[in-house]
């Protein structure tokens, strides 16, 4: 399997293996006991890998937000505890999220590993959020669930900051590419979609920028032998399903 045919297959389970912790209700849960009134919490614990700064980088690292949006929660959370912490604190999340809802699945370590290879060679170009997650400790192999999904989120971190890219080399803006993709997601962005034009047009465009996100992540996946392509997205959809089957019963 080539690069381009890896970065394609596993994109959509990449994106929903990754950010599942981002959604659960038990990091909100801790959100609040640490002081957090809800979205607020996302903002400084995503935000904290880049340290204590201005909103506006922030928001130019949480590309698909409206920066207004971010400027908010950025200045509310801040005073409830300093971004390296709230990164920490976000890290420990995902970590026990991927222990307690990942599946038995023999070939963890094996995915991590392989996982590690493209992170490790990734350049932290046009993706500050996934450098920052990079930075991180990392779960050791005695806790395989942990470590795959920490692996998850920093693949999800680096293919959105090369889709980001890929949006705005387009001539779409980050309000037009929710309006066309996530339209549900956009009230928790901070944009109301009845305001944002869709037509064919950007349609299309944000298609040509998914293909486009393809081709760069397929660079990153050059640290991957095809051999090792193949193996690793059958790794990933192979796990992926396992986590389906998992929710079903």
């Amino acid at each position: 399997m080539t690069q381009v045919e890896t970065a394609k297959a596993i994109a959509k389970p990449v994106g929903e293996m990754g950010g599942a912790f981002m959604l659960d209700g038990a990091t909100y849960a801790r959100g609040a006991e640490l002081g957090f009134s809800g979205i607020d919490f996302y903002v400084l614990g995503r935000g904290g890998v880049l340290g204590d700064t201005i909103p506006d980088v922030v928001s130019s690292a949480f590309f698909f937000w409206n920066p207004e949006q971010v400027r908010t929660q950025w200045e509310v959370a801040r005073k409830v505890m300093d971004p390296a912490k709230a990164a920490v604190e976000w890290s420990d999340l995902c970590h026990a999220y991927g222990e307690a809802h990942l599946p038995e699945f023999a070939a963890l370590n094996r995915f991590s590993e392989l996982a590690a290879k493209v992170c490790d060679a990734a350049s932290p170009a046009g993706a500050a959020l996934f450098a920052g997650w990079r930075t991180l400790p990392v779960p050791g192999v005695d806790r395989p669930k942990a470590r795959a999904q920490h692996y998850l989120n920093s693949l999800r971190e680096l293919r959105g900051g090369l889709h980001g890219g890929a949006i705005l080399a387009m001539g779409l803006s980050p309000a037009e590419a929710v309006a066309v993709h996530s339209p549900g997601m956009a009230p928790v962005f901070g944009w109301d979609v009845s305001t944002i034009p869709v037509d064919d047009i950007s349609k299309s465009e944000w298609k040509t920028a998914e293909a486009g996100t393809d081709l760069a992540m397929a660079r990153v996946l050059h640290a991957l032998t095809e051999e090792e392509c193949a193996e690793f997205a059958k790794l990933v959809l192979a796990l992926h399903n396992a986590v389906k089957a998992a929710k079903k019963g």
